[in-house]
């Protein structure tokens, strides 16, 4: 049935019959589209490597931070090692003061011996300008 007829009527169909130059404008429109993507990813391309240096110098900023604030607690940690001491120190010298007012009988002679010593700063100064 088909294909038994041995001189067929079918022709082959040229396509140039139906184009009407369309095929042009239609591979224009394509390179044109083509062109633009690659020209908008082009820039998206150089946004991108903006931001990866954008990006890198903020890791090195962020570096830089980390880094000084660690010196910087490094130091506050002997600064409070250094006031420990210091506070240590003060207390044994405040216990050492309270022993010897007490040894030396009390506040009472402290206060008549630091009332002596002004009165003879008095006496000095009298005697210099009289």
């Amino acid at each position: 049935m088909f294909g038994s007829k041995k001189g067929s009527d079918y022709s082959q169909v040229n396509l140039d019959d139906f184009s009407d130059n369309s095929s042009n404008d239609g591979d224009d429109f394509v390179r044109s589209s083509i062109r633009n993507q690659q020209e908008l990813m082009k820039k998206q391309d150089e946004g991108l490597d903006m931001l990866s240096e954008s990006v890198a110098r903020l890791g090195e900023h962020a570096m830089g931070i980390s880094d000084e604030l660690g010196q910087q607690n490094q130091m506050l940690d002997a600064m409070e090692t250094d006031l420990d001491t210091a506070s240590e120190e003060l207390d044994l010298v405040t216990r050492k003061t309270n022993e010897l007012i007490r040894s030396a009988g009390g506040k009472k002679n402290c206060i008549l011996i630091a009332s002596l010593c002004l009165v003879a700063l008095v006496l000095f100064f009298l005697l210099l300008y009289v």
